[in-house]
């Protein structure tokens, strides 16, 4: 049976990682995972998505809503306390995330992926950053925010993803250790950064010929 290979990015709020991800995927012929990783999470363990949403990449900070919303929804009491905590969430999305790579070749973003199959040997990390000027200019056509908006989501953005990451992983959100390959999408630009992804990817697992996963 063909091997199945699992691709996990992380990346800075605007860095571009996202469409890196896509576009690789499509390059690769991969399935493309990001909020979709919710949904599987959610059907996999019957908890309606928001519980998921609402602490989806970030601290405990939003549990608690998360918590009130998979009771209200569920209708469900103290026996799912440990269920709906932040770390039975986080081994309910893990669990998700492994079943996906197990079933298919696929490009997961964000989400711990990278830690959660630390140990699948079919599987690279790559984190995505870039110029924060860049960064700043993507956000604002994304999102028709001012320069001092688009700073300060891109600032709170990171933070919370470090904060969700380093808790999960003890290892540190963005640090090139931390991953197979670190690389600023700024060098290359969006469209050949993703070349020299499927050319790396394409060496690593001999890819000779096109992969149906």
């Amino acid at each position: 049976m063909e091997k199945k290979i699992a691709l996990t990015i992380g990346r800075q709020f605007g860095s571009g990682g996202r469409e890196i991800g896509q576009k690789l995927a499509k390059a690769l012929n991969f399935t493309y995972y990001d909020k979709e990783l919710i949904d599987v999470a959610a059907k996999e363990s019957g908890l309606c998505p928001e519980v998921f949403e609402n602490v989806d990449e970030k601290a405990s900070d939003g549990l608690a809503y998360a918590f009130s919303v998979g009771l209200s929804y569920m209708g469900m009491y103290s026996p799912y306390t440990n269920v709906l905590s932040s770390e039975g969430l986080f081994k309910l999305q893990s669990d998700a995330i492994r079943l996906i790579a197990e079933r298919e070749s696929c490009i997961m973003v964000g989400r711990c992926a990278d830690y959660i199959l630390r140990d699948n040997p079919n599987c690279l990390s790559f984190f995505i950053h870039n110029n924060l000027e860049i960064r700043i200019q993507r956000v604002i056509e994304m999102q028709a925010m001012t320069v001092e908006e688009a700073k300060e989501r891109i600032q709170k953005t990171d933070k919370s993803r470090a904060a969700y990451y380093n808790y999960y992983t003890n290892k540190t959100w963005g640090n090139s250790a931390s991953y197979h390959l670190s690389i600023d999408a700024s060098v290359l630009g969006i469209d050949q950064t993703v070349e020299f992804l499927k050319e790396f990817v394409e060496k690593k697992f001999d890819l000779s010929v096109p992969h149906f996963g």
